[in-house]
């Protein structure tokens, strides 16, 4: 049976061998700097899969000369860490801890780990597709320092395909080469086992053909399970509110296609109709409310349809955000102290109340006992006939 094992195989051994980290493990990297002066805290690594997380946790080790343990969070135990850490008790030692999927672990096993990281008994590396700042707890990240890793640049993957397809005698052609790397989207161990497998199956004479039979989509990376989710739905929301209507719908198809829920991005839709458009165009948030029903009931794979209504009509409208500033504002000064006495001809039952229907649609009389100014129109879109039907209805035209 032949078993190349490619991924295992050319894994790399030091920092010269990864690929698009230059920030980190670069000649000017951070991570090159820690290891000059024989150092390195308590690090959280988060990225795509494939972009080198573990390999560059054990290359800290090797290269600092720590023993290195490796867990998951999914099936850590505890005990196992702590009889780990005792093993260096009473030694100038410490073993570096590398702990995947770090995101899963509980707020308990987070605060067991908490004096360990802070006594610097350990260096602790943890690693997730999902950034962790939303779900560790406040605790355990100041104890520690949060680094991203680039999606890994395609001519760099395509150049370590090539390398490797040479240093194996597999031919590929362009083409194939082009597609294990553009479907891999930045995966290098899946790239590597989409060569291996075409490889394999095609005598070390790889066509598009055999390459697509294997894997006929795109690696996926839009799922909530991936740090990805929060850059795509924060990407569509940005372009929306940017008004360009092409880029938000790519983002959109990046958000369907990876198994986005429908309703999830119909709800984001639907508070970025009132916190961005607002009475600029009040009738985009009926539309995103009656998207949200409506999704909810017919699903994927009609519900993109309703979506891409939805979001060409929200990046098509004027854009104003003077509501949410408005109520912002508000509970700002309350938090801050600002508490005014409703006045008595406001109280329920009172005698003195002036009803403005009653005086044509607006009489003048004391609303706060304080002039206040949380709103201020934006004068776009619709709001530009609001401010004129509020100083015609105040005798201001």
């Amino acid at each position: 049976m032949n078993t190349l094992n490619l991924a295992q195989k050319y894994r790399p051994k030091s920092f010269n061998d990864i690929l698009s980290q230059e920030h980190l493990i670069g000649k000017n990297g951070i991570f090159t700097k820690f290891i000059e002066k024989n150092y390195f805290p308590n690090t959280l690594l988060f990225g795509k899969p494939g972009s080198g997380k573990t390999t560059i946790a054990r290359i800290i080790a090797k290269e600092l000369k720590l023993d290195f343990y490796e867990f998951n969070a999914t099936s850590i135990k505890i005990d196992d860490i702590r009889k780990t850490v005792a093993k260096y008790k009473g030694t100038l030692l410490k073993p570096t801890i590398f702990i995947d999927e770090i995101h899963r672990l509980s707020k308990n096993q987070q605060e067991v780990l908490l004096p360990f990281m802070e006594s610097r008994e350990i260096v602790l590396i943890g690693a997730s597709t999902s950034n962790p700042y939303y779900v560790l707890t406040a605790a355990f990240r100041s104890r520690s320092h949060l680094f991203e890793l680039n999606s890994i640049n395609f001519n760099d993957l395509k150049n370590y395909i090539q390398k490797i397809a040479k240093l194996e005698s597999i031919n590929a052609t362009n083409e194939a080469i082009e597609y294990i790397t553009s479907s891999s989207n930045g995966d290098v161990r899946g790239a590597l086992n989409l060569l291996e497998s075409s490889a394999i199956a095609s005598d070390f004479n790889i066509t598009l053909d055999i390459a697509k039979s294997i894997r006929s989509n795109n690696l996926q990376t839009g799922n909530s399970e991936n740090d990805n989710h929060y850059d795509l739905i924060s990407a569509l929301i940005k372009s929306i509110r940017g008004s360009d209507i092409d880029a938000a719908i790519y983002y959109l198809a990046r958000l369907i296609d990876g198994g986005e829920p429908p309703e999830f991005i119909a709800r984001r839709l639907s508070i970025l109709a009132s916190e961005d458009i607002g009475n600029a165009n009040p009738n985009a948030l009926n539309l995103a409310a009656s998207t949200l029903k409506i999704v909810e009931k017919i699903g994927y794979p009609e519900a993109r349809i309703p979506l891409a209504q939805l979001t060409v009509y929200l990046a098509s409208s004027p854009k104003s955000n003077s509501s949410y500033n408005a109520i912002n504002s508000a509970l700002k000064a309350i938090k801050e102290g600002l508490i005014l006495d409703v006045p008595p001809h406001l109280k329920t039952h009172s005698k003195d109340y002036k009803y403005p229907h009653n005086f044509g649609g607006y009489i003048e009389q004391e609303y706060l006992q304080k002039t206040l100014n949380f709103y201020k129109s934006s004068n776009i879109g619709f709001e530009k006939s609001l401010n004129e039907w509020i100083n015609k209805i105040k005798n201001k035209l």
